[in-house]
């Protein structure tokens, strides 16, 4: 079941990616003191290396349990370990290598040069076995009930590696894709589907910059999700799109709040 999305728009990039750190870190805190754990997907891009960076700026970040994290990615491209365009290679160096993470709950995703060669799908089958084996009896499914699962918004409305019109989009039973042919580079990736996405407690989606004001009004607009990919994408109790003004620009004033501004 969808959740109607919520919208809070910033009035510039900086302030939105520090206002979603943040907002990551209450919830990362508050689902540890319930729980004991956290689970939390990354997302790579200028949004989600940004709002990273800003995390690990911020004071409160020692509020976080960072030992007792699992982090998870939405997409990443398939590239040899440590290449510099790699979403994980970026996230270790935005926060990631300077906080105290358990390394055995780092689950980026598997490389080109790693023990599935060039095959992605055999890449992306052995990702969804990962998922699935963290994911308890609680979860009702192959995936785990993630926290907050990030995703930025590409101009074309794509999130993670999923793309208008091409067959990762479609997919409505497996957790995890290779994608090939993909119109940005590198063309081969992994990527997680809509269902797995759907999975998660909280989706967040992230949009900054005048390029991605045509994208969310697409999005928000009731386009259907294979031709808008990101209006497909939402979390079971909430989802929440994180905006700076030039993103929501096309957006009518209806949509959000006049204080978010």
């Amino acid at each position: 079941m969808s959740t109607a999305p919520q919208l809070v728009v910033h009035r510039d990039k900086e302030l939105m990616a520090q206002a979603a750190a943040a907002r990551l870190i209450t919830r990362i805190v508050d689902a540890q003191s319930a729980r004991g754990t956290a689970s939390v997907v990354l997302t790579g891009g200028r949004n989600g290396n940004g709002l990273l960076a800003a995390l690990a700026a911020a004071p409160a970040r020692d509020a976080v349990d960072w030992a007792r994290l699992d982090l998870w990615w939405g997409d990443e491209r398939f590239l040899p370990e440590g290449d510099p365009e790699r979403n994980v290679t970026q996230a270790r160096q935005a926060l990631l290598d300077s906080v105290p993470l358990d390394p055995a709950r780092v689950h980026a995703m598997p490389v080109s040069d790693g023990p599935y060669g060039k095959d992605a799908d055999a890449a992306a089958a052995a990702y969804a076995e990962e998922l699935a084996a963290a994911a308890g009896p609680e979860d009702h499914g192959p995936v785990p009930g993630f926290d907050v699962l990030m995703l930025g918004v590409g101009p074309d409305t794509h999130v993670a590696s999923l793309f208008p019109e091409l067959p990762a989009v479609r997919e409505t039973e497996r957790t995890v894709v290779g994608v090939h042919g993909a119109p940005k580079p590198p063309p081969t990736r992994i990527s997680l589907t809509l269902p797995a996405i759907r999975a998660a407690r909280e989706v967040w989606l992230l949009a900054a910059g005048e390029d991605k004001a045509r994208a969310a009004e697409i999005a928000l607009s009731g386009a259907g999700e294979v031709q808008a990919p990101a209006a497909g994408a939402y979390g079971r109790s909430r989802t929440l799109w994180l905006l700076d003004r030039a993103a929501a620009g096309r957006l009518p004033r209806s949509l959000y709040p006049p204080a978010s501004a």
